[in-house]
């Protein structure tokens, strides 16, 4: 066998600027590949539009309602407990009030609680959790602070706040999040203390990157799947909460509807009129199951490890 020089061995190969390109770029897209992999899931699809069309016809159902705007809502002593019909599709309440309007109203004043508080959570949250677990000698002070709103149960501590500051929209936003920010913050903190001592983020130090940056380009994008979760988690439990609340007296006052204050308001007579205690009811668990579902959807579509 005749052994082969070196011509006939190696190849030159000439360097090809379109073939360097074809072989180096990678289509890969993050929030493209969380789409795809949440349009795999048709059932979480469907809750979306679910969840999509409930709020959208809240708005609609009080322009081909009786009354275009809550304020203009009135009492009819001769019209009271009436059931559905033709004139009051969803019937009336104990003072003769249309019911249609008053659900669909507070269908939408709960809902715009749930996501500002959602929202309100995940900010506060993210930047405490941050902080808490990057800068070391912040841990301990936040921890004790943690324990010690933690150790206070929700309840008491809303109760106290209508009682001392009063019931209003805006003071039940701020103290559910002042208290429900603390599961944000420790989940965001745990995934902190993970990534925040990899190799990438000690040379970012070394080369004198501001803590900040570090925090928004290096750590924030391994959160994001958890945030989701815990936005998905947030709305329909401030509803549910809200909705207890108002139960016991404790929600948003008489004067702001919401769908707590109708369940609260139905338990007197739901037994014998039990269309004003099914209608908003169906509607808080058609909000609560839909949005839990989307939310958990989106979580694991959030997740690198789902991307291919």
């Amino acid at each position: 066998m005749s052994k082969l020089n070196q011509d006939e061995l190696f190849r030159v190969v000439e360097y090809s600027a379109d073939a360097a390109e074809r072989i180096g770029y990678s289509n890969y897209s993050y929030w493209r590949s969380v789409w795809q992999n949440f349009l795999k899931k048709k059932s979480a699809v469907f809750m979306a539009l679910v969840f999509i069309v409930l709020v959208a016809f809240s708005f609609i159902a009080l322009r081909i309602g009786n009354y275009p705007n809550y304020a203009e809502l009135v009492s009819s002593p001769t019209e009271t407990f009436l059931t559905p019909n033709s004139q009051y599709w969803f019937g009336t309440d104990n003072i003769g009030r249309d019911y249609w309007c008053q659900v669909w109203f507070s269908a939408q004043v709960s809902i715009k609680l749930a996501l500002v508080v959602a929202i309100g959570e995940a900010i506060v949250g993210v930047i405490i959790g941050c902080l808490w677990g990057y800068v070391r000698w912040l841990d301990r002070p936040l921890t004790e602070l943690y324990n010690i709103i933690n150790n206070i149960p929700t309840v008491i501590y809303l109760t106290l706040v209508a009682m001392i500051v009063g019931q209003s929209f805006t003071i039940m936003a701020v103290s559910i999040i002042a208290t429900h920010w603390l599961v944000m913050a420790r989940n965001v903190r745990n995934l902190v203390l993970m990534y925040r001592d990899r190799e990438y983020n000690l040379a970012s130090r070394c080369l004198g990157t501001p803590v900040w940056r570090v925090l928004s380009k290096n750590i924030f994008p391994y959160l994001i799947s958890v945030v989701i979760l815990r936005l998905a988690l947030s709305i329909p439990g401030t509803i549910s909460l809200e909705s207890t609340l108002s139960y016991l007296g404790l929600g948003l006052g008489f004067e702001t509807p919401s769908l707590g204050l109708l369940l609260r308001n139905a338990r007197n007579f739901f037994l014998v009129y039990p269309h004003l205690l099914v209608f908003p009811a169906v509607i808080v668990s058609l909000i609560t199951v839909t949005f839990y579902l989307v939310g958990n959807a989106v979580s694991d579509a959030a997740d690198p490890r789902n991307h291919v």
